[in-house]
This record gives structure tokens, C-alpha cells and sequence, in this order.
């Protein structure tokens, strides 16, 4: 049975994103480059909602392809690339990108029989609503955090209406040497 896992830089006080989405407050360097890789061999599906998967769409391809991208990014970028993509939006009418689909919604029955699917496991990057709906649904199996040195103030917080209390159970710890933390859970 494949699980769903949220992979998501997180600052100290749970934002995924600015206020207008930006993520230029990441701490990222060759160490979380090199263990970013890592984790992508674990996946053979990514989740997106419309907003990621257009900021993923609209970076990876053109940082495969460009001379300056760093060999760690442009490791990460062939690993998306070559990766599953499901888009889950009701706005999008196709995709382009390789290996990529839409589904116009969530239904938690599709998502169960994704599950049960044989294979890697699938993983939401960003996409704060997919993630929201997916724990209201009880559909997520792991959270993996990256808790970057950082306090925004305000931003796109990672668990904003949530209907039920989640109980957790701590997986493991790593610390990097830029002081970003991740912290894993599993549901209990």
C-alpha cells in the first residue's frame, strides 16, 4: 500500500508560503539539495494543486535546461520531471508538463484506490489547500516538515481550517548545518 506524505518547508511559526506566495525566505543550500534528492527516489508521485504545480511547471523544466543551474538542482529538477504529476484543479483544462493529469477534484475513493496501487509512495510539496483537504479527509499517512530559521508574521498557513484534532507520533529528526529541522510524523 502506497502512503501520502507531506514534504513541506514550514517557518517556525507554520507558514508554507508569504503572504503572496512566495518562498524566497527557504533556506536551501547543497546539504538540503543533496538530501531533497534523496527523498525523491522514495516517490513516484507528486500532488499538486493548481498554484504549486503552475510554480513547479513554470521553474523545473527551464532549471533542467539552463546551463547555470547547480548539478544538485538540476538532479532535483530531472527527478520532477520524470515523476508522476496529478493536479488536482477545477480551473486547469490540460497540462503539458511530462507526466503530468488532472483530476478536477479530490475524491477520497480515487484516492484510497491510488493508495492501494502498488509502488513508491506519492508526496504533496506546497499546495496548502491539498494538503488541508487531505487531513480533513484523513487521506495523509506522514508529515515531513522542514522547519526553516525563520518567523514570517503572516503568510499561507500550512493547517488553516482544520476540522478535527490530529494526533501524531514522532518518526525521526534531522538537523542541517543551516538550521533548518525536519521533523517527521507519522499519524498515530
Amino acid at each position: 500500500m502506497r502512503k501520502i506524505i507531506v514534504f513541506n518547508m514550514v517557518s517556525v511559526d507554520g507558514f508554507f508560503a508569504g503572504v503572496d506566495g512566495n518562498l524566497d525566505w527557504h533556506n536551501v543550500d547543497d546539504e538540503f539539495n543533496k538530501f531533497v534528492v534523496e527523498q525523491l527516489r522514495e516517490f513516484h508521485t507528486i500532488l499538486f494543486g493548481r498554484t504549486t504545480y503552475q510554480m513547479f511547471e513554470s521553474f523545473w523544466p527551464v532549471a533542467l535546461k539552463d546551463q547555470k543551474t547547480s548539478e544538485d538542482n538540476r538532479k532535483v529538477a530531472q527527478s520532477i520531471n520524470d515523476i508522476e504529476k496529478i493536479v488536482f484543479s477545477s480551473t486547469l483544462e490540460k497540462v503539458t508538463w511530462n507526466n503530468s493529469k488532472i483530476l478536477k477534484k479530490i475524491d477520497s475513493e480515487e484516492i484510497k484506490k491510488l493508495k492501494q496501487e502498488p509502488g513508491k509512495d506519492m508526496v504533496i510539496f506546497g499546495s496548502g489547500t491539498i494538503v488541508q483537504a487531505m487531513t480533513n479527509l484523513n487521506l495523509i499517512d506522514e508529515y515531513r516538515l522542514m522547519i526553516n530559521p525563520v518567523l514570517l508574521g503572516q503568510g499561507k498557513p500550512m493547517f488553516k481550517d482544520m476540522k478535527d484534532k490530529v494526533n501524531l507520533k514522532l518518526r525521526n529528526t534531522k538537523t542541517f548545518k543551516n538550521g533548518n529541522v525536519l521533523i517527521c510524523y507519522k499519524i498515530k
